[in-house]
């Protein structure tokens, strides 16, 4: 298992934090997420074989959040 951890904008509440959360559990190989909208990080668990860093910056953004840095 690997992990990667994203500072993510836009995220202003629960439900902000269930939105991303949902959009990377669709992701083949991710087995955990943990979003924290008041630190404005969302940290990833996944097998990297079968998904990487470009996927989920891209569901991230797909539900409406800006990944920074």
């Amino acid at each position: 298992m690997e992990q990667l951890s994203f500072d993510v904008e836009g995220m202003s509440c629960a439900g902000c934090e269930g939105n991303v959360s949902e959009a990377l559990n669709g992701l083949q190989g991710v087995k955990s997420v943990n979003a924290d909208h008041e630190g404005g990080s969302v940290s990833v668990t996944y097998e990297e074989k079968k998904t990487g860093a470009a996927e989920m910056n891209d569901a991230i953004e797909g539900a409406g959040y800006e990944v920074v840095g």
